[in-house]
């Protein structure tokens, strides 16, 4: 008999038979609330009808225009949407599959754009599994054992996080930028610096969001010494944060965007955005691939991008979001075991620590594992897998929210069993 690989293991014991907005149904009928939305893949829920009928149209007409053969009217029609929401002066776009291909598509740009060999990344992001992009991935360990040599040319800077450190933010913001500024002296200088690449909201790395201050810390050097800024929007893009991009909150504009996830609905779609100066320093025959700009997946994100704009995502996003922050801050107020709540719009997480302050992923697993009994299906991140996310579709409604917080509730308690209230 054949099988899967036993290192593929489902977090959930939930066999899913079909989708439907905010739901998934297991193959026994049962529904259960989904924040996990595919790891923020299905941004308008599970088979939204309008993305359902445009990938059927799709399929019936052209399932596969390989593009550096033939051009096909949904990959125009995408590069028209997303000009419309991409920062200003990103005007050329290249497409791939995940978001690890689009995280390697933009380190080979900006080697080959600035002549430098050097990429900075921030300790905790999370870029990918393939080897350049596990190479820049610090969020955990099992990312990126193993299979050594890894890429070289990748140096760590803080990221600010706050809460691990035991500081306030002003403070975790000044030592990063003071690091950084000491890396570049010391281990990277700027002339061997070909760009940073930070994620706006650390994924993998236990939601962590950035602030404007350590933002525009980062656009400034990236100005002054001639490098690059990288923002990683794989996760935080498309919605997901409140604002149609992760970065819209800290008042930058990237010289390289990269997006996937939510962009498609779940068709696998990603890409890079740059300025037309800069994109055309890519070397000839360093962009391509078959499946990239996939038709029936730029269909799917054309019809993405018109409901995101239609039904008024972004501002669900962050109304929903502050909803679901307020009901886990409630949570958190009686739960000793939960030592920080966290994050932007519907990307929210939960930090479980022990009595002294240690992380307690034991603890994260039995709420986890809880919450699914209580038909909530959730995640697990941090470097420890000691932190709870919730990332729900962009179209989860009120009662949606409040019935995955009544499920919360019951899960962490049941998890923190014996746990005093504070």
């Amino acid at each position: 008999m054949t099988a899967l690989s036993p290192h593929l293991r489902q977090a959930t014991p939930v066999v899913a038979a079909r989708g439907e907005g905010v739901h998934l149904y297991g193959e026994d009928g049962r529904r259960y609330l989904d924040f996990t939305a595919g790891i923020g893949v299905t941004s308008t829920g599970h088979c939204h009808p309008r993305v359902v009928a445009a990938a059927q149209e799709q399929v019936g007409t052209l399932i596969h225009g390989q593009y550096t053969t033939v051009m096909h009217q949904p990959l125009r029609r995408l590069v028209d949407k997303l000009g419309e929401v991409l920062p200003a002066g990103l005007d050329s776009l290249f497409f791939t599959n995940s978001g690890s291909e689009a995280v390697e598509a933009a380190l080979r740009l900006a080697r080959q754009a600035t002549g430098r060999p050097n990429v900075i990344v921030c300790h905790g992001g999370f870029h990918g599994r393939t080897v350049a992009a596990a190479s820049m991935t610090t969020s955990g360990t099992r990312f990126r054992s193993g299979f050594s040599p890894l890429m070289s040319g990748v140096v760590v800077t803080p990221f600010p996080s706050a809460y691990r450190y035991g500081w306030d933010e002003e403070t975790a913001t000044r030592f990063a930028l003071q690091e950084l500024d000491y890396t570049l002296q010391t281990i990277s200088s700027p002339a061997d610096t070909a760009a940073i690449i930070v994620e706006p909201v650390l994924g993998e790395g236990g939601y962590v969001p950035a602030n404007r201050v350590f933002m525009e810390g980062l656009r400034e050097r990236a100005d002054r010494h001639g490098f690059l800024l990288i923002l990683d929007e794989v996760q935080t893009g498309v919605g997901r944060t409140g604002r149609f991009w992760g970065h819209d909150h800290f008042g930058v504009t990237p010289d390289i965007l990269v997006t996937a996830k939510g962009l498609a609905s779940g068709f696998p779609l990603s890409g890079i955005a740059a300025s037309e100066e800069l994109m055309a320093k890519a070397w000839p025959g360093s962009q391509g691939g078959t499946y990239g700009a996939n038709a029936v997946a730029c269909a799917a994100a054309c019809a993405t991008l018109d409901v995101v704009r239609d039904e008024k995502l972004v501002e669900n996003a962050e109304a929903m979001g502050a909803r679901l922050r307020q009901g886990l801050e409630a949570v958190a107020d009686r739960t000793p075991a939960i030592g920080d709540v966290r994050g932007l719009g519907l990307m929210l997480a939960s930090e479980f620590v022990t009595e002294d302050g240690s992380p307690d992923p034991e603890t994260a697993a039995r709420v986890q594992r809880a919450a699914v009994d209580e038909g909530l299906l959730l995640l697990l991140c941090g470097a420890w897998n000691q932190v709870v996310r919730m990332i729900p579709a962009l179209v989860i409604d009120e009662t949606a929210v409040d019935e995955g917080l009544q499920a919360w509730a019951t899960a962490v308690e049941a998890g923190t069993s014996g746990a005093s209230p504070r």
